[in-house]
C-alpha cells in the first residue's frame, strides 16, 4: 500500500491519500489525473486495468485502488 500512496504522491502531491474516500466525487481528482494514476498503476505493479473497472468506486480512495491492483494482479 505504501507503494501506492508514493505513485498517487507523485502525479498529485497535494492530495490526502492516505486519508480521503471520496477522491472522484469530491473533485480531488479530475479525469486527466485518473488516466495518469492508470497508467502508473499499470506500469508500477504490472496489470493492466480493463475498461470496465475504471469507475468512480474503484478511484475514490487509495484502498479501493489497492484492492483492484491486488485483484488484477490476481487474475
Amino acid at each position: 500500500m505504501d507503494e501506492l500512496i508514493e505513485v498517487l504522491e507523485d502525479i498529485k502531491e497535494d492530495v490526502d491519500f492516505e486519508h480521503i474516500d471520496n477522491l472522484v466525487d469530491g473533485r480531488y481528482l479530475d479525469s486527466l489525473d485518473i488516466l495518469q494514476i492508470i497508467s502508473a498503476l499499470n506500469d508500477e505493479f504490472d496489470i493492466s486495468i480493463p475498461a470496465a473497472d475504471i469507475i468512480p468506486a474503484n478511484f475514490n480512495s487509495a484502498k479501493s485502488m489497492w484492492a483492484m491492483v491486488q485483484r488484477l494482479q490476481e487474475e
